[in-house]
């Protein structure tokens, strides 16, 4: 049996900012565009009019310090935007992006150690939970935990659950591989690390066992959906985990995110702008090889994908 490309197959990111009317385009990030939130109004209003409905939502904002202080704050954009989306379009699933890495003048995913280049484990969860609260207080169905820290699904469900939030779940950024995939990505959200790398928190992309053990452990700790990411150098892993998550190879998603937990994969920007500018050189003809590509992750076993392409899609659908 062949596979079936739906539009409710596909999660859309966007990049928000401050400020008021400004659309400005990523270098090097073909097609995508940091909005402010009232130009994200108007492109949602575009998107669900593709038939699509459901969003990941990353925040950006010039005001960074060491701790990362304007990712958890009431008025954060993320949350800000979250209350605009929701007044305007109550039937769209909002995902937040619930991660450090933006919002610090270090760039990486947490909170440091005083007078350290070294993660503080403690400070950085609390930071998480709290910007994971103020998320979905202003309303996101999902939150997403992206930093990798241990044990960040747990309490950050604890968190919602004391808060009484408990319908709000949770997409665990499980497999997040330490990939050099993530390029026009880093340059969206200015969120590049300043000094080292991100092996020390991120996976090895050698190490396909440890993704699995990561993806045992946030559905352990309450994760509604896990997710695999990068996506294309990691189709082994999307296809082990589905087969150790006794999950269908391909389950229905008609009416917005199903039950968990469900395999969640994130074709990134770098596989995003790689087939952009393929087709802009001639190489392929981008809409089969968008299908190609896709058709690919679904059938490996993913039941959402989170894909800059799905405006594309949906239009060619």
């Amino acid at each position: 049996m062949g596979i079936s490309i739906k539009k409710d197959d596909f999660i859309y990111p966007y990049f928000v900012i401050g400020g008021t009317n400004k659309k400005q385009e990523i270098k090097l990030f073909p097609g995508i565009f940091r909005f402010s939130i009232d130009r994200l109004l108007e492109d949602i209003a575009q998107l669900r009019s593709l038939g699509l409905r459901k969003i990941l939502l990353f925040g950006i904002t010039d005001k960074k310090d060491n701790i990362g202080y304007s990712a958890y704050q009431d008025d954060n954009i993320v949350a800000t935007a979250v209350r605009s989306i929701k007044k305007e379009f109550k039937d769209l699933t909002v995902i937040t992006d619930v991660c450090l890495c933006a919002y610090t003048t270090h760039g990486h995913c947490g909170v440091l150690k005083d007078g350290s280049k070294k993660i503080d484990p403690k400070c950085t969860l609390k930071a998480l939970a709290d910007m994971a609260l103020s998320h979905a207080d202003a309303g996101a169905d999902w939150v997403a935990p992206s930093a990798m820290a241990k044990k960040q699904v747990q309490v950050i469900r604890g968190a919602l659950d004391k808060a009484g939030l408990r319908k709000t779940k949770i997409l665990g950024y499980s497999a997040k591989f330490a990939s050099n995939f993530y390029g026009p990505f880093r340059k969206a959200a200015d969120s590049s690390p300043k000094f080292g790398d991100r092996k020390g928190y991120q996976l090895d992309f050698a190490d396909g066992q440890a993704a699995l053990r990561e993806i045992k452990a946030d559905i352990r700790e309450g994760a509604n959906a896990v997710m695999v990411k990068p996506a294309l150098s990691y189709l082994d892993v999307i296809k082990e985990a589905c087969e150790k998550l006794h999950r269908p190879l391909v389950a229905p998603c008609h009416s917005g995110l199903a039950s968990a937990p469900l395999l969640v994969a994130f074709n990134v920007s770098g596989e995003y702008s790689l087939v952009k500018y393929g087709a802009r050189q001639g190489l392929w003809d981008e809409k089969k090889i968008i299908f190609e590509i896709v058709t690919s992750i679904k059938r490996a076993g993913a039941d959402l994908i989170i894909s800059y392409h799905a405006k594309d899609i949906a239009r060619w659908i």
